[in-house]
């Protein structure tokens, strides 16, 4: 199995019920349909390893799928759709990888 993560940078502006609203519950929607989809997560970055402090990430996102081409197969016929929708809740420059999953309990 492998997660494909989409982090957002504290480095910009993010609109949070936008994304939770409106572009996650079509995401899902359009994703879920795909072979080897598992599931996905959605994270709000509340602070950093100082208390107090800002967190470095203020999102993050976690599809899971059986394998990257499942997931590339799913994603790219709604790419342009879902890249689109970014404008619209953040200006932020994404961090993407994709991680074999080893545990999972």
């Amino acid at each position: 199995m492998v997660k494909i993560s989409i982090f957002y940078p504290n480095t910009g502006k993010f609109d949070m019920a936008y994304y939770l609203n409106t572009h996650m519950p079509r995401s899902i929607e359009l994703l879920n349909q795909g072979k080897g989809y598992r599931g996905v997560s959605v994270e709000r970055g509340l602070g950093g390893a100082t208390p107090g402090s800002a967190p470095p990430f203020v999102a993050m996102c976690h599809y899971l799928f059986d394998s990257a081409e499942d997931f590339m197969a799913a994603f790219m016929p709604h790419a342009v759709e879902l890249q689109g929708d970014m404008s619209n809740y953040t200006d932020i420059e994404t961090v993407i990888q994709v991680s074999e999953v080893v545990i999972v309990r």
